[in-house]
């Protein structure tokens, strides 16, 4: 078993503050994501300015384990990739690239050979990556990446994926259905469908991330 330790201790942030897990957008799957990412994001009183995309892999636009984009987000891939080129789209998954799982980074280069996109390097899982993320778009300041609220995290999965997005300060965009059916889907996936609309209706949102700059 591959134990995600960053997961397991943040938990306790979690429980302590649960508006992190919540997306600022969502959408039903990968191929509803609105290009250019800003257009998740309507009726903000502060405009979105999106430079760069974080994209998980798993279950959200290829199976685990796989390489390859999913057949029928082919089109949607290649759009993103043309509205973000270069560094400004980046891959960052708990498996390719995660190098307590992926040790050699042999997934990542099958990943970044096959899409044509970077894969981060990482030695810690999502979501608590953030400070890894951070640096590499400082390293690349042709991204035009400025600041966390410059970048959005899209993915399937609530604790990891939107977590790191309100932890970073960017803005996080939920794939409710991932590429895995729903009746294969880990327990803990079928059971963030049932969290965020509980929470939500308890009152809490997504903290919306600010512009350092205002």
């Amino acid at each position: 078993m591959n134990l995600n330790l960053s997961a397991s201790l943040n938990i306790f942030k979690l429980l302590a503050k649960p508006s992190l897990c919540l997306p600022h957008a969502t959408v039903a799957t990968f191929n509803d994501l609105p290009i250019p990412l800003n257009k998740a994001f309507p009726g903000k009183d502060k405009i979105v300015d999106i430079r760069a995309v974080v994209l998980d892999k798993d279950d959200c636009f290829a199976y685990p384990e796989d390489s390859e984009v999913y057949d029928s987000y082919k089109h949607r891939f290649e759009t993103l990739r043309a509205a973000y080129p270069g560094r400004r789209l980046l891959i960052v998954s708990n498996t390719a690239g995660a190098t307590s799982y992926d040790r050699d980074c042999k997934l990542a280069s099958k990943v970044e050979k096959s899409t044509g996109v970077n894969v981060l390097a990482h030695a810690v899982k999502k979501p608590g990556c953030g400070d890894e993320i951070l640096a590499y778009f400082r390293q690349h300041p042709e991204t035009g990446v400025t600041g966390p609220h410059h970048i959005a995290i899209v993915g399937d999965r609530l604790a990891t994926d939107m977590m790191l997005a309100n932890m970073m300060g960017s803005w996080g965009v939920w794939v409710k259905e991932g590429v895995v059916p729903l009746q294969q889907k880990s327990i803990f996936s079928r059971l963030e469908r049932k969290l965020a609309p509980y929470l939500i209706s308890r009152g809490y949102a997504a903290p919306e991330p600010s512009n350092p700059f205002d």
